[in-house]
């Protein structure tokens, strides 16, 4: 008997994808509380990095704007 496809939507997969980044929950816990192989799930991770877009530099102004509010969180 072949695999059966779960037909599972992409915005199905996007949620899925980001109980494990938004939640900090591992591949495993999220693929067997939602009943699919880790593997299949850590497939779908890679996807969804691939699809991100590049990080980029921050600007010296954006850099410094940063630091100042760094600095008045830790100082009040």
């Amino acid at each position: 008997m072949g695999s059966v496809r779960l037909g599972l939507t992409e915005e199905y997969r996007e949620n899925t994808v980001s109980l494990v980044i938004e939640d900090s929950r591992s591949i495993a816990e999220v693929a067997r509380s939602i009943g699919i192989k880790p593997q299949t799930l850590g497939r779908w991770m890679q996807k969804a990095r691939q699809n991100q877009p590049a990080e980029t530099e921050l600007s010296k102004t954006e850099r410094e704007e940063l630091e100042r509010l760094r600095l008045e969180l830790e100082y009040g």
